[in-house]
């Protein structure tokens, strides 16, 4: 995997990848960069760095990372009371990126994707988590529905982002257990299995004229509300 940007190579240099780097190209002012300094760097001009990783959003450095290392579902599930982000075919590497970004900022355990039907972790979603993934453990599941049933029967207990739901985000006391966190698709929503897995259904208030959060914005909101929900709780 050719990851590219400033902050996806600084990450992976310093996270469980790290060992992982095998070649770092930069253009000669960035190679200039004190974070660098001890990295072994291969001299390129912006147009080879975009060459090379294919993006023009590389920012003057790519580097080789070598394949990402997804962790197991159990992992993730293992720790004290941990919390976890489910996404439910969640297909827009932005959107995965930016919520793997929150959930690591917000000392989640980690992020459950799909197999199939939705993004994973590739170098644009390096990009979009700052790095972030080099930190979070993500886990790739069959089933995201099979997955919430083995939460559940870890003790931890699972609530899903509906717009219909009519329990309100901040009522249900996030403190003394695991909690998964789920999210479904940009347009879709959860769909029914994976409803029906969750223990309850959470809504965030909307107010103005726009019917929905993107899928990003919900993450965000709900796992801020789930950690000070938490820190008032311990």
């Amino acid at each position: 995997m050719i990851i590219y940007g400033r902050n996806p190579v600084r990450e992976a240099l310093r996270g469980r990848r790290k060992h992982a780097v095998v070649e770092v190209w930069a253009t000669a002012g960035v190679a200039r960069e004190p974070w660098l300094e001890g990295v072994r760097i291969k001299s390129a001009s912006a147009e080879e760095v975009q060459l090379r990783c294919g993006s023009a959003g590389h920012q003057g450095i790519c580097a080789e990372a070598g394949g990402y290392p997804y962790s197991s579902a159990g992992e993730l599930l293992a720790g004290q009371s941990p919390l976890v982000v489910a996404l439910d075919q969640v297909q827009d590497p932005q959107n995965l990126g930016s919520i793997c970004r929150t959930a690591e900022c917000a000392g989640a355990a980690g992020v459950v994707i799909a197999e199939r039907r939705a993004a994973d972790v590739t170098p644009a979603v390096c990009k979009a988590s700052a790095g972030a993934v080099e930190h979070l453990r993500v886990a790739r599941v069959r089933n995201i529905a099979d997955f919430l049933t083995d939460a559940s029967g870890a003790g931890c207990w699972c609530y899903g982002a509906s717009g219909e739901a009519t329990v309100a985000y901040d009522a249900p006391d996030y403190s003394g257990a695991g909690v998964v966190l789920v999210l479904g698709s940009e347009g879709h929503g959860l769909r029914p299995r994976v409803a029906a897995a969750c223990d309850e259904l959470i809504a965030l208030p909307l107010l103005g004229a726009v019917e929905s959060l993107g899928v990003s914005a919900a993450a965000a909101a709900l796992l801020y509300e789930i950690l000070q929900n938490r820190r008032r709780g311990s």
